[in-house]
């Protein structure tokens, strides 16, 4: 069954199972991975056979030496009727959760660029290591860019981001599409940041023997989760100034309808929103001279 995955699935001596992001073979786009259909469908299908494994831990890394996942393809997305777009969405949302109903602790290796959809789908693991820019090095972001092309996230990267990070800035952030620099990233995003690629894939494999885990998470760690709820719901007031846009006001929508009904209630937000917004004068003028420069 492994020889025919369309991803590499790496099993351990040590139990710990590595999943690798590769480029689709059929638009390999000069090595970067980009979240298209293609890849959601991979995953999930690789996720279903990791599962059968019963692995001791779980770790997502990607095989681009440009980028860890540079988003999601907007070409394709744009291309997709309403209902096509909320299926394609859903599948997306179907194949991360993969990663949270594993029954072992899992880890992201982030080596550079983790933007929109490539963070959702990094933020579905517990622990998130990333890797400091060498000197000189041009550096990479960490991020939410969607609210900069007046759209807004449709993986739950809205509830996700603040889970970890201060909310009021996190979701300030993904209100204006700003991501963070890889070397800057704020305190609770990063479990811990190493100087190379290899350094932090071992970090993260004594991240989980550390922390043994045998039962599946009932969902990924985001602002819905009661512990952090409280701070959350403190943070609405400082932001909601902010939500001048329409992107900005799905953003807050859909923290709020998270806060409220739960993890689920808040992607199922965010997927109308983002199916809406994308036919608005100002995301169709982002849009356009986004897919315009290829």
């Amino acid at each position: 069954m492994a020889d025919t995955l369309p991803l590499p699935v790496e099993t351990r001596p040590d139990g710990v199972v590595v999943l690798h992001l590769v480029p689709n073979p059929s638009k390999p786009r000069g090595g970067v991975v980009v979240l298209d259909r293609w890849l959601i469908d991979s995953i999930d299908a690789c996720l279903r056979h990791i599962a059968t494994l019963r692995p001791k831990g779980f770790v997502l890394v990607s095989d681009s030496e440009r980028v860890f996942v540079a988003g999601a393809d907007l070409a394709e997305i744009d291309a997709l009727d309403n209902p096509s777009l909320h299926a394609y969405l859903q599948a997306g949302s179907v194949a991360f959760r993969r990663i949270t109903s594993l029954p072992c602790p899992t880890a992201c290796v982030m080596h550079k660029a983790a933007l929109g959809g490539g963070l959702e789908l990094a933020m579905h693991c517990e622990a998130l290591f990333g890797v400091t820019p060498a000197a000189g090095d041009k550096g990479w972001k960490i991020g939410l860019p969607e609210c900069g092309l007046h759209i807004c996230p449709g993986w739950g990267g809205t509830v996700l981001l603040p889970g970890r990070i201060e909310p009021a800035t996190a979701i300030a952030a993904t209100m204006h599409g700003a991501p963070f620099d890889a070397g800057k990233t704020p305190t609770g995003l990063l479990q811990q940041s190493l100087p190379s690629a290899a350094e932090a894939l071992t970090a993260a494999v004594a991240w989980i023997h550390a922390h043994p885990r045998s039962t599946p998470r009932a969902e990924p760690i985001s602002i819905c989760d009661p512990e952090h709820r409280e701070h959350g719901l403190a943070a609405i007031p400082f932001v909601r100034p902010q939500a001048s846009a329409a992107s900005g006001i799905a953003v807050i929508d859909a923290v709020q309808v998270g806060l409220k009904d739960g993890f689920d209630a808040a992607v199922a937000r965010e997927q109308v929103h983002l199916v809406d917004l994308r036919h608005t004068p100002e995301a169709r003028a982002k849009l356009d001279a986004f897919l315009k420069r290829g």
